[in-house]
Parts: structure tokens; C-alpha cells; sequence
């Protein structure tokens, strides 16, 4: 029996009788109900898998894992022993029958408990791989399986050293046939199951698509990626695409493939999973560029196809200079007309409840009870600053920061009049566009407004809420003005890099005096003066900005008011809040300045 362990479980040996047994019990089971004896282990590596049903990773991995036992174990060295975290006996029998291997008995928890305890492990799937004396060859075998497969044994730190350095070899002496072509395929596949030699794609530019049928970025953006690829075809261009595959479901990656113009590896073929390591694959869709000569021209060219089409090909460096020279020209030239209007969409949408509004406007939109939505011209707003939000009722980071921008927005009108908030909508229905946007004093672009979609894909809007800022002249000043209004309120306005300069110089000034580190009651150890956007302060449990008394290893954050106050209470038991202390500081709000 597995019990807790002070030693380093990586530099020890275990005992593997000691460790997989129990005082009643010397055996482990099959999933017919065999009964192995765990002496038979002796002098075989072990994989220790700790996973759940319940688990989407674990359910995902585990088929992962069973190709490799199948192959690895017929070696005879090598075992995998199932440690369950599943909930009750019938979920880990139905489990435990998809894995070829071995597992510990569900009835026998305090085994289980005792190894999760041994191996600190904090996350499943969790597979320990031990060497035949029993000692930890690596805790990361979940990583090294995904990443290496079969290839990966015998698992020692030797064999992925020379792996890593084998992938290090291949990128600097890479060819088009180093990435498509393996031991037992020279060729790709076309749509109606001809096999294409890898031999005469090369010399060309090639597209490495890497998609998932049923993603829903990868469905939009295939539909695009085949105007441009048509295109080029039609303009002779040297040019192909293969498509990776990255599904599991061979109807899925039949339906893919017939519906493109292009060529794929097969399906499930080993090089998928290993080009996704290989290219450091992080997001989908991906078309990884490969120059006439085999040398990666570019990481990820989906966002420039989306952009720029068929004018961003050949992909090279000096292309998308000029694209990017382009792009600036634009920038500069932006107005807010430029921005906002669409053909005949050159409105917004207000809400008001009196009859001028009804007098101002020939389109009027019935809003709850009492209020009537109308048109507002686009040009009537032009020489004001204009914030875009983009934002829905349904996402909560949206709902939490609302009443931040509501506040911000009372406090720059009551200033300036020469600024407005748009809301725009990513909500799912009529009735939430118009139960969220009730609660706003700005104005809107109408749901289901076809300008969201281009004005989501020229800002780059990938998660919400988000807040462009656009200038009197219509021109961009930041996408970051939801960081700059959490931060700064409505002192960030009017959000431009002089302004935001400005208000940086004077946080600075107001730290200067402050000591860099100082010790407080509230906690142990060394409190150090840290920059930090936004935190909670764990002294009154109030947000705070810019500054803070930090301690790194245990996530501890003081204002700079209740780190200081103690201190200066301490040395002047007389001095009293929010007046200059012995030392001449004042407190205000969330920050202490000198007086």
C-alpha cells in the first residue's frame, strides 16, 4: 500500500509491490476480471495512468495511450497500471473495458488515495512512467505520448533529449518531403482517393491547413481560403494547399475533404499530430506557409487571407511589408464615416423618450413601453471622440465592467460633451439586445446589424467586452481602452498615448518616497512595491490600481493607503487619516501621496 512520502519521489526507487499492494491484496486486474500478481511486474517499466471518466481530457487521451501500450507492449517490458478517480464501481468498469492494461481495484481506495498523495498528483490525465527498479523516469508522460507517441520510448530523459535535438536537426535542414513524407507514405490524397507523390508539389508554395471539421472558426474561414486557392489557381500560380486533419472521426475528415479543392494527408496519419508539435500549433484555423524551397515562409497566414485575400500571396516577408505600408496609408486616411457607414447603413440607433425625438427622426422603432429608438445620422457624430463597444448581455466579464463604462461615460459627459459610447452587439436575440442595451444612456448599432461582422474582423475583435477608441478624426487611438477605463476611469479619456503618458508620469511622481519593500502585520513575509493593472486588496478587500505592496509567492496584494497607514500610525500614534503624517504623506482613495 502507497503510503505518504517526505523524499522526492523523482530521485528515490519504489518499491512497486509496496506501492500497488494492500495487506489483503497482491494482485492487480484485467478488465475481464483477471487477477495478474504484481511480482509479475518485476524488472518491466511502469506507467502509472491517473484518470476518470467523468474527465474530457482523460476520455480523449486514453485512446491516445491504448495505440501506444498496443504497440509498446508487445515488447514485454512495459505495463501501464489504471489508477481511477471515478466516482462509483460502474463508472470505472466502463471505463476500465476500453484499456487493455491493468488497474488497482476500485474497492480498494485507501491504495488509490495513497499514490495520488505519493505522486502529488494535482491533475488528470497523469501518467508516471517508472523505470524497472522503480524509480520516476518522468511524471510527464501525458506530454511525452501526445508529443513523441512510440517514438518516445523508452521514455528516459536520454531518448527525449535526442528527440528535441532530432526536431532541431529537421527544422534547420527542413524540406517539403522532411514535413509531408514518412516511412511508410511518400504521397498525399485528393478528394476522390488518388494518391499524389509528395515529389511534385515540391518547387511549390504550399498551404499546411491544419482544421477541424466541426470548429466553428475552421467553417467559416475553409469557404474564404477556397475563393482565394481558386484564384490563384485560375492565375497559374505555383501554389497548393494540404490539408491536416486534425480529426478523430473519419466521417468528419470525409466530408472535409470532399468539399475542398485541394489535396490531405490521410486520415489519422501520424505526421497530423506530429506537424502540430512540429509547428508549435496553438490555434484553428492554421495555414502554415511553406516557400518553393522548403523553408517555412510564415507560422499562421489565416488572419492576412481573411484580410487581404488573394493580394496577400506569394506570403513572403516583403509582401506583407507592403501590405503592412498599406494598411498604415488606410489607417491615416480613416474617418469615422469610413468606419461606420455601409451603403445605405449610415445610422445609429438612440433611445428617447420625448416627443422631439419624434419630431427628429422618420424612423422610429417601438422600445419597450414608453421609449422610442431613432435614427441618429453617423456624420452628426464626426469631430467627437467615439468609443466602440462591443459587448453582450449574456457573457459575464461584459455585465461586470458595464457599470465601470456607464460611470466613466457620466463623469466625460458632464465635461466635454464631444464624446459618445456605440454599443455593439454580440447578443442572440432581439430580446436581449433590448433587455441589455435598456440599461445603457449611449447609443447602439441595431441588432443584427451586418457592420458588426466587419467592424469584429477590422478591429480584431476576438473576445468581448472589448473597447475601441476612435479619435475626433475618425482615426483609431487604441483597441485597449477597456484596460485604460478599468484602470483609470474617466480620467483615461480621451484614451490617446500622450494623455496616457501623461498620467503615468504622475502615478511615478506620487510613489516617489514610498519604500520599495516594508514588512505588515497582515502577513509574513517582505511586502514589495509592484506595478499591478488591477488587484484586490487583501487588506480591506477593495479594488485597487497601479500600485501595490506585493508578495510574489503567495499572491498578496496591500494598497499602498493600508500598507503605509500602519506605518505611519506606528510612528505617530496622533496622526490622523487623510491629513500629512510625521512623514508628509497624504492618503486619498486607493494611494498615498506626498503632501
Amino acid at each position: 500500500m502507497a503510503d505518504a512520502q517526505t523524499t522526492d519521489t523523482q530521485t528515490v526507487s519504489h518499491d512497486i509491490h509496496n506501492i500497488l499492494s494492500s495487506s489483503e491484496r497482491d494482485f492487480l486486474i484485467r478488465n475481464d476480471g483477471e487477477q495478474v500478481k504484481i511480482e509479475s511486474l518485476k524488472g518491466k517499466k511502469i506507467g502509472l495512468y491517473f484518470s476518470a471518466s467523468w474527465c474530457g481530457p482523460c476520455k480523449r487521451f486514453t485512446p491516445v495511450l491504448v495505440e501506444v501500450y498496443n504497440e509498446i507492449s508487445s515488447k514485454g517490458d512495459f505495463e501501464v497500471v489504471f489508477v481511477s478517480a471515478d466516482k462509483d464501481d460502474e463508472a470505472f468498469k466502463g471505463y476500465f473495458s476500453k484499456m487493455p492494461w491493468l488497474a488497482i481495484p476500485f474497492s480498494d481506495s485507501e491504495t488509490r488515495d495513497g499514490l495520488d498523495e505519493l505522486f502529488k498528483v494535482r491533475g488528470i490525465p497523469y501518467l508516471v512512467i517508472l523505470d524497472e527498479n522503480g524509480k520516476v523516469l518522468t511524471d510527464s508522460g501525458v506530454e511525452i505520448i501526445r508529443e513523441y507517441g512510440v517514438e518516445g520510448y523508452p521514455f528516459t530523459e536520454e531518448k527525449i533529449k535526442e528527440m528535441k535535438e532530432e526536431e532541431e536537426r529537421a527544422k534547420r535542414e527542413q524540406s517539403l518531403k522532411s514535413i509531408l513524407v514518412s516511412k511508410s507514405r511518400d504521397y498525399v490524397v485528393s478528394s476522390d482517393g488518388k494518391k499524389i507523390p509528395v515529389s511534385e508539389l515540391e518547387g511549390k508554395t504550399v498551404g499546411l491547413f491544419f482544421s477541424l471539421h466541426l470548429n466553428k472558426y475552421c467553417a467559416e474561414f475553409t469557404p474564404q481560403l477556397i475563393k482565394v486557392y481558386e484564384k490563384l489557381r485560375e492565375n497559374r500560380e505555383n501554389f497548393e494547399i494540404v490539408l491536416i486533419s486534425l480529426d478523430d472521426n473519419e466521417e468528419s475528415f470525409k466530408e472535409s475533404l470532399g468539399s475542398v479543392p485541394w489535396l490531405a494527408l490521410p486520415f489519422n496519419d501520424k505526421s497530423c499530430q506530429k506537424l502540430a508539435r512540429y509547428f508549435e500549433l496553438s490555434t484553428l484555423p492554421t495555414l502554415v506557409i511553406i516557400g518553393p524551397d522548403g523553408k517555412t515562409l510564415n507560422s499562421n497566414v489565416a488572419e492576412a487571407v481573411e484580410e487581404h485575400g488573394v493580394e496577400a500571396f506569394p506570403f513572403t516577408p516583403e509582401k506583407f511589408a507592403e501590405l503592412a505600408e498599406i494598411e498604415k496609408a488606410k489607417e491615416a486616411a480613416q474617418t469615422l464615416e469610413s468606419v461606420l457607414v455601409s451603403g445605405d447603413r449610415h445610422f445609429v440607433i438612440g433611445k428617447d423618450g420625448s416627443k422631439l425625438a419624434m419630431q427628429a427622426s422618420f424612423d422610429l422603432f417601438t422600445y419597450d413601453d414608453f421609449n422610442l429608438l431613432f435614427q441618429i445620422p453617423v456624420s452628426d457624430l464626426v469631430g467627437k471622440t467615439i468609443l466602440l463597444y462591443f459587448s453582450a448581455h449574456w457573457c459575464p466579464p461584459c455585465r461586470a465592467f458595464l457599470p465601470k463604462l456607464t460611470e466613466a461615460y457620466h463623469k466625460i459627459k458632464a465635461k466635454n460633451e464631444a464624446f459618445e459610447v456605440i454599443f455593439i452587439s454580440s447578443d442572440r436575440d432581439q430580446a436581449s439586445f433590448d433587455e441589455f442595451f435598456s440599461g445603457m444612456p449611449w447609443l447602439a448599432l441595431p441588432f443584427g446589424d451586418p457592420r458588426k461582422a466587419s467592424l469584429s474582423k477590422k478591429f480584431k475583435v476576438y473576445g468581448i467586452p472589448m473597447l475601441v477608441a476612435l479619435g475626433p478624426t475618425g482615426r483609431t487611438v487604441t483597441k485597449e481602452a477597456r484596460n485604460l477605463i478599468s484602470v483609470h476611469g474617466a480620467d483615461a479619456y480621451p484614451f490617446t498615448e500622450e494623455h496616457m503618458k501623461n498620467i503615468e508620469a504622475k502615478y511615478e511622481e506620487m510613489a516617489k518616497g514610498w519604500p520599495e519593500k516594508l514588512k505588515h502585520a497582515l502577513h509574513e513575509h517582505e511586502l514589495v512595491r509592484t506595478r499591478r493593472t488591477i488587484y484586490t486588496c487583501d487588506g480591506c478587500d477593495k479594488e485597487g490600481h497601479m500600485w501595490s505592496f506585493n508578495c510574489e509567492e503567495c499572491d498578496f496584494d496591500l494598497h499602498p493607503k493600508c500598507a503605509l497607514e500602519e506605518d505611519k500610525e506606528t510612528k505617530d500614534d496622533d496622526a490622523k487619516e487623510e491629513k500629512p503624517s510625521k512623514e508628509g504623506w497624504i492618503c486619498d482613495g486607493d494611494v498615498c501621496h506626498k503632501a
